[in-house]
């Protein structure tokens, strides 16, 4: 059964599911009905050393970049309407192939031409992140974002981070007005 987090709430990943050696983590949204236009909507993960800042530039991992080096994150490919049932983008991660030098992986997910197509998350219901099992799609860990982000036209959904050995989950759900290159100076 899977645990629903809450924004803020933290989740130890590796030792509540210790057998567990890769993740599927699905995201998720679905355009408001009202609103009508199409929206492009892409998931990018920073993976980031012990300083918050991307490792290099190839651990940006996004539609352009869909590996990181050592396969540690890997992207299965953008969704370029978010039309369908189930996770609109997902990404692979096998902490067996994470190196000492990552420390974590922010989730973050951006509306492409937000500006000139005048779209916000405000027009997006149904926003979660989830980690499954890999192997079984036994789904560990939701968070669905419930907040009402009018203006944001990106959002940190979550992150996995490694603390004392073990790889934890933060329910983020943090937005902000601005696109992919707007995290790619912060990271």
């Amino acid at each position: 059964m899977a645990i629903n987090l809450e924004k803020g709430q933290r989740i130890d990943l590796t030792k509540t599911n210790p057998s567990v050696k890769s993740y599927r983590v699905g995201l998720g949204w679905s355009a408001n009905a009202a609103v009508g236009a199409t929206f492009d909507i892409d998931v990018s993960a920073f993976i980031l050393g012990e300083n918050q800042k991307r490792v290099s530039d190839s651990h940006f991992v996004f539609y352009n970049n869909l590996k990181s080096p050592n396969d540690f994150v890997v992207h299965t490919g953008d969704n370029l309407t978010g039309i369908g049932e189930g996770d609109d983008e997902v990404l692979l991660v096998d902490f067996s192939k994470a190196t000492d030098m990552e420390k974590s992986i922010v989730f973050v997910v951006t509306i492409n031409d937000a500006e000139i197509k005048r779209q916000n998350f405000g027009q997006i219901t149904n926003a979660y992140i989830r980690i499954l099992n890999h192997e079984t799609n036994e789904e560990l860990v939701k968070y669905d974002l419930s907040e009402d982000y009018s203006i944001e036209t990106s959002l940190t959904f979550g992150r996995l981070y490694l603390k004392d050995g073990q790889w934890r989950f933060e329910a983020v759900g943090t937005g902000m007005r601005g696109g992919l290159q707007d995290y790619l100076n912060i990271y």
